[in-house]
């Protein structure tokens, strides 16, 4: 018998806010995105580029109001439950681009929007997330978050080989595996904080490496939603982060789940739920179709 444990109304409230930035500021960057000169693919310079253009500089405007929240919400909660509710945000996204495309949910939107939530839902509900002690181990920290670097390396390699086939939806995937970790360590930074003040924070790695990660996976998703419509996109980039934070939650910050029999096959049809109804969104008809644009060479954009 499955007990279920309440979750604190201010974490809730915290991630869900969250979610409806991140997922309203992942449309507008990519409907600024889209208009990115080719020649900027994988480079820092598309950061540049798009700073001249107040539709992107206010997605990211949103993105770092979602993440700032995010980072409260870890604070207060285990990543094992936060992460599934930032998966939320594709609901948010898929809401402004209904706006956009005059599409309605239908079918599709609505089985996929059944399955999100009450994947969410059987996932918390059954792991019934806790916090635990974090693993001393630093082979234990650097083995977990060198596999989902070294991932995310790879995708983003066999990525530029198909730009405008599969490289998308790979590069969303490997900055979804690298803001997984990044939420990861965005939560130990915390804790350092609460436990020796700002000089506790500035003399360990983990701030510098949220930094780092942050703008490696920014430069990867600008360059996803430069070469394909969010439809590609966005799906693989929300499926890989809850599962990415989840896996450095129990792997080494201490976050526990139920074991036992039941609890893991809620557990697990929860996060099947979660991907699945994140795909069937993110494909949905109501999301701007934004086709590959021609390759162009421009120095700068046009703004809208």
């Amino acid at each position: 018998m499955i007990e279920v444990r309440s979750v604190s109304l201010q974490i809730l409230i915290l991630a869900v806010t969250a979610a409806c930035c991140l997922g309203f500021g992942f449309v507008l960057q990519q409907n600024a995105a889209q208009k990115a000169p080719l020649s900027d693919f994988l480079s820092p310079r598309i950061l540049l580029d798009l700073m001249k253009v107040p539709r992107w500089l206010g997605g990211i405007g949103l993105m770092v109001v979602g993440m700032a929240l995010g980072a409260m919400a870890l604070g207060q909660g285990e990543i094992s439950l936060v992460e599934p509710l930032l998966a939320t945000n594709l609901l948010f996204a898929l809401m402004l681009s209904r706006r956009q495309t005059k599409q309605p949910l239908g079918r599709q939107g609505w089985t996929g929007l059944a399955l999100l939530a009450g994947g969410v839902t059987a996932f918390i509900v059954a792991g019934q997330p806790q916090g635990g002690t974090a693993t001393d181990s630093p082979l234990r920290h650097w083995l977990i978050i060198g596999v989902m670097v070294g991932v995310a390396l790879v995708l983003t390699t066999y990525a530029k080989r198909s730009r405008l086939s599969s490289g998308p939806a790979l590069l969303a995937t490997a900055a979804g595996l690298l803001y997984g970790v990044q939420d990861a360590l965005t939560r130990m930074t915390g804790q350092r904080f609460a436990e020796g003040g700002m000089t506790e924070v500035l003399t360990s790695w983990q701030p510098y490496a949220v930094v780092a990660l942050g703008l490696t996976g920014l430069i990867l998703v600008q360059s996803a939603f430069e070469t394909a419509s969010l439809r590609m996109s966005l799906p693989a980039l929300t499926a890989a982060q809850p599962l990415a934070g989840i896996a450095c939650g129990v792997g080494f910050l201490g976050d526990r789940l139920r074991t036992d029999a039941g609890a893991l096959a809620w557990e697990a049809a929860g996060l099947a739920g979660i991907v699945v109804g994140i795909i069937m969104l993110g494909t949905h008809s109501a999301m701007p179709s934004g086709a590959a644009q021609p390759r162009r060479v421009a120095p700068a954009l046009q703004t809208p």
